[in-house]
């Protein structure tokens, strides 16, 4: 079917059923740090990273709200795919500020797929003619093994002022380097690359600054915004499915020197903490429900974003993470030994999430970001 044909009712049963294929290799996911090739080309083929690249680049334009309900269905199935779902979908909406013949000659192919990276200090481009000549390694790049072109941000030697501009590489030119051993997200394959005086034609590059192209409401909202939201609700996914096995796994489990020989189920501490753990869950997720249903009216409006909207997804975001956290380290303890088996759903989450919490959306400092702009004083953290 073509994307243009496609509404989300269609994607929505597409992020369903491929859910449902992930769910049975999440084992393989994880022993090969990859999402298998027959998986990505499915969801490639079905259009599944470009839900936020215009229609006029083929792309399904879908709006945000919508696609963070797809992002949930692969975060309670495997947080890696979530995470490499949620990543590849947002950086393409930076084909609105390429040039768009840039963007035609990447995205045209539907199996192309670009992933980004933060660099080393060492990265450097030098201005030449038609381009540039770059240098430079770059790491956590989330589905480097189902990508095909690569991202490269740096500065630009000799700038005045001092500009920093992403560049775009195909992956066959760059070397790649196997550096995701990990404990948690496996999957994502966020191997570093490296390239040495490569040299980048000058319509392959863009300032993440640019204004896009395009007019719609996706892309008056910036990246960092579309990045945290997005893990914030694979977060929240990894959280569902943890809460949900354990709370399967307390009907049958019986306590070695339980009184009475009772299940989990039916001890009071043990409800407690599901009661509770089901109030930390839900409020997190309605909160980030709250705040990004009002960033959206906003970029509905032709005017610009309010501050205290941006404020209220980056705050909400960092806090579901960490809330989300919360939740599967009491599904955790409160199945005991069964956790700390590979085979436990609870056991992967665990090391899931506590990775989540680790990367830069997850890091505690956003709250410091909040609460300067609730002080009145400006707000030093990226919104």
């Amino acid at each position: 079917m073509a994307i243009a044909q496609k509404t989300f009712s269609d994607y929505l049963d597409d992020a369903k059923e491929m859910a449902s294929e992930v769910s049975k290799v999440t084992d393989r996911i994880e022993r090969e740090r990859m999402i298998p090739p027959e998986i990505t080309n499915q969801m490639k083929d079905r259009g599944l990273f470009r839900l936020l690249m215009p229609r006029s680049l083929d792309g399904a334009e879908l709006d945000h709200p919508s696609f963070l309900r797809l992002v949930f269905e692969f975060g309670k199935a495997d947080a890696s795919v979530g995470w490499c779902f949620n990543q590849n979908n947002v950086f393409a909406t930076n084909s609105t500020r390429l040039p768009e013949k840039a963007s035609r000659e990447i995205w045209t192919d539907w199996r192309n797929v670009v992933t980004n990276g933060p660099p080393t200090r060492d990265t450097l481009a030098t201005p030449v003619d038609g381009g540039y000549r770059l240098t430079g390694r770059w790491n956590f790049s989330s589905g480097s093994p189902h990508a095909t072109w690569l991202a490269a941000l740096t500065p630009i030697k000799d700038s005045n002022p001092s500009e920093i501009r992403v560049l775009l590489i195909p992956k066959n030119k760059a070397t790649m380097i196997d550096t995701w051993d990990v404990h948690g997200l496996r999957g994502t394959g966020s191997h570093g690359f490296e390239v040495n005086d490569l040299f980048v034609p000058g319509h392959l590059s863009y300032n993440q600054s640019d204004t896009p192209r395009e007019p719609g409401s996706l892309y008056k909202i910036n990246t960092t915004l579309f990045f945290c939201s997005g893990f914030a609700t694979v977060a929240l996914g990894a959280a569902r499915t943890a809460l949900d096995a354990a709370v399967e796994m307390s009907t049958s489990k019986i306590p070695t020197n339980a009184p009475g020989q009772v299940t989990l189920r039916d001890m009071g501490t043990v409800q407690r903490q599901i009661g509770q753990a089901e109030a930390i869950w839900g409020a997190a997720r309605a909160y980030l429900h709250e705040n990004h249903s009002r960033l959206w009216e906003s970029a509905n409006k032709d005017q610009p974003i309010p501050t205290a909207d941006r404020i209220g997804v980056r705050l909400a975001s960092t806090h579901a993470i960490r809330q989300a956290a919360e939740v599967v380290d009491i599904a955790y303890n409160l199945i005991g030994s069964t956790a700390i088996f590979a085979s436990s759903p609870v056991q992967r989450r665990f090391r899931d999430i506590h990775v989540i919490t680790q990367q830069v959306q997850g890091q505690m400092y956003h709250y410091d970001t909040a609460g300067q702009f609730f002080l009145g004083m400006e707000p030093q953290g990226s919104i």
